[in-house]
This record gives structure tokens, sequence and C-alpha cells, in this order.
């Protein structure tokens, strides 16, 4: 069993022959009274050390909640980003949604209209052209009579010659002449386009990808 060390009673003091004392102890009792003054210091002495070690404890508990504040308002933030990424993602859905359905109500009601815009276009580059090669489905008499008289809008005075392709979507086309050669997919511009916004989008949200053509197509 073991016994807790215990410090034996050292007496310290040393006297002399005649009793006097040459060397005091390094023991004092314990001071039991004190004067009005000294009391007075004790008190202000404490009352200061409290003040410290409240705003020592005021002062940790402010750093504690800055901290808190910090992490909520950056776990906010990083849900307000989500949210808004989220927000601008469905927008596109809901805009290329209603623009698919009225680019097909108004293919359907102007089938001609973009073979008559890009007649336009290329009204310069097949003027000289003696013969332009139309491809397209659906080519029937009305309808080559239209793409005709389309032609002669624009100002070409050559010969157009037809090619039924009965694989291509309805308002495609492909315009062949002797040094071009031009093509539209109302479905291809479309994914395009999606791609495009994709693209845009994912760049906002900090990885997006650059995208490059490798054909002019209208």
């Amino acid at each position: 069993m073991a016994h807790p060390q215990t410090r034996p009673f050292i007496f310290d003091t040393e006297f002399d022959a005649d009793g006097g004392v040459v060397h005091p102890g390094a023991w004092k009792a314990p001071k039991r009274s004190f004067l009005p003054a000294e009391v007075d210091a004790l008190v202000a002495q404490a009352r200061l050390e409290a003040r410290e070690q409240a705003l020592s404890e005021v002062e940790h508990v402010r750093a504690m909640a800055l901290s808190h504040i910090a992490q909520s308002t950056a776990q906010a933030m990083t849900m307000l980003k989500s949210v808004a990424q989220a927000h601008r993602e469905q927008s596109a859905d809901l805009a290329m949604a209603a623009a698919r359905a009225i680019g097909g109500a108004a293919l359907a009601r102007f089938p001609n209209a973009p073979l008559r815009a890009a007649l336009e276009m290329l009204a310069q580059e097949i003027d000289a052209s003696p013969r332009l090669v139309m491809r397209g489905s659906g080519l029937d008499e009305m309808a080559r009579a239209q793409i005709e008289q389309a032609c002669a809008d624009s100002g070409f005075t050559g010969v157009v010659a037809f090619r039924d392709e009965p694989g291509m979507a309805p308002s495609a086309f492909q315009l062949e002449w002797a040094d071009g050669r031009a093509e539209h997919d109302p479905q291809g511009s479309a994914d395009r386009v999606a791609e495009a916004l994709t693209a845009a989008l994912a760049a906002e949200a900090g990885h997006g990808e650059t995208l490059s053509a490798d054909r002019s197509e209208f």
C-alpha cells in the first residue's frame, strides 16, 4: 500500500550562542487582519481581475459567434448558388421548350421561310452560278414551284435541279452550286442552340467547355 509523501517540519531559523537570530526562517504566519486601505486595494485588484476575466470570456464568446456566423453564411451562399443555378437551368429548359413549340408552329405554317431567308443571304454567291441543286423531302409539284419562285425572287436566273431525299426532316434542305454548299436542319439547329446554352450555364457554374464549329449552317 502506497503512503502519501509527507514533508517533515523544518525549523530553519538560526540562532547564535547568545540566542540572537542569525538567519530567520522562511515561514511566515498568514495575515489575519487588514487595514481598510489594504482591504480597498484587495477589492480593487479583485474587481480588476474579474473584469479582465469577464472581458476575456466575452471576447471568446464573440469570436465563437463570428465563426458560427461565417460558417452559416458560407453554407447559405453555397445553397443560394445552387438554387440560382437550378433556377437558371430550369428557366433555360422552359425557354427552349417554348422556342421549339413556337418554331415548330412557325415552320408548319411557313415551311419555305428558312429557304427564302437562305436564298436572300446567298443571293450574291449563287447569282453567277448556272445551276442550283435543291435537296429536300416532300418535293411535290407545288413545293417545287414555290421554291423556283423563291429563287427567282432572290435574283437567281439559272436552272434549279431538285433531288428528293425522303430521309431528310421536313423544312430541312441542302443547296449546292458551282463553288459552294449550304444546308439547314431545324433539329440540328435546335440541338446546337441547346448545346451552346448548356455550355453557357456550365461556364457560369465554373466548369464550362469551349465549343467549336466545323462547318457553317443556317
